[in-house]
């Protein structure tokens, strides 16, 4: 009897140690991969006309209009950076110079990279935010000119440099943006020996466009 009443009393005794607490594990900022798609309506203008059959070549005097569709495939790091590379169908028409009118159209592809500002206070708090970004890349290009003494159809390849800026809304799994991208292209030429040829210096194209992204997460 004695021993059942004392076991009590020593487990009474037995000092209270605190509960220990496990700190959680940071594993820092984690990256996504993510698909993408966009619409555009484009606007385009060239600062110089040059032909081949030595006319005296007016200016552009009306910008062309068009649109463009594209699909990416890109990865955002968690740090506001991002990176992705698209490719982009494009058509315009319009750009004249009183005499003739071009018809373009085309694919252009970019690699891409951005900073995303979220107005939340970080790059991963969802909600408004905004993003810049340049890509560089390149374009094959299909021309037809209609109008007096039209030249003959051609095509060719420009390098691109492009700026991009815009706002965004970020649900989560899906990131929806509107915004403007200007695209320029060094030269525009229907590139056919033995014919007369044109020459449209530093082009540029000018996009309002909007974009879904849907992350792999």
């Amino acid at each position: 009897m004695a021993a059942l009443v004392g076991a009590p009393a020593r487990a009474a005794d037995m000092p209270e140690y605190p509960d220990i607490e496990i700190p959680e594990v940071d594993y820092g900022l984690s990256g996504s991969f993510y698909l993408r798609g966009s619409a555009a309506g484009n606007l385009e203008w060239a600062r110089e006309h040059i032909s081949t059959t030595g006319c005296v070549c007016l200016p552009p005097t009306s910008p062309g209009y068009g649109y463009s569709v594209g699909a990416g495939f890109g990865y955002e790091t968690g740090t506001g950076l991002r990176v992705d590379v698209t490719a982009d169908y494009l058509q315009n028409s319009g750009l004249s110079n009183g005499v003739n009118t071009l018809h373009l159209r085309g694919g252009v592809a970019l690699a891409n990279a951005y900073y995303d500002f979220s107005f939340g206070g970080d790059a991963l708090s969802g909600g408004w935010g905004a993003y810049v970004g340049a890509g560089l890349g390149g374009a094959y290009y299909q021309t037809h000119v209609t109008g007096v003494g039209a030249p003959a159809d051609g095509h060719g390849f420009s390098p691109v440099v492009a700026g991009m800026a815009g706002v965004q809304y970020d649900m989560g799994t899906v990131v929806a943006d509107v915004g403007y991208r200007v695209m320029y292209l060094p030269q525009i030429s229907n590139n056919t020996p033995g014919a007369s040829s044109f020459y449209l210096n530093d082009n540029t194209v000018h996009e309002v466009r909007g974009t879904l992204r849907y992350r792999f997460q």
